[in-house]
């Protein structure tokens, strides 16, 4: 069994109006030192076999179909150690 992480972000160029809330509340909870916040989604799939070229290959297919808006999002795969 092996578990894959898929990481969701919005693109550079798209507003992340929830990342600025953040990083705007962050002062007025006490916290200093932060110049900006990105909020993005973390999947973790666990599959029923090894995490090998397939499966990863079937992962990306059910990012790009179903976990991330790719038009506004990115995403990364990686198999967890």
């Amino acid at each position: 069994m092996a578990r894959v992480i898929v990481d969701v972000m919005l693109k550079p160029e798209i507003l992340d109006a929830q990342g600025q809330a953040i990083a705007r509340a962050l002062p007025r909870l006490g916290f200093s030192g932060v110049s900006a916040v990105r909020q993005g989604k973390r999947f973790e799939v666990d599959l029923e076999g090894p995490a090998d070229e397939a499966a990863l290959s079937d992962v990306r297919k059910m990012a790009e179909t179903l976990l991330a808006n790719t038009v506004i999002e990115d995403y990364t795969v990686t198999v967890e150690s």
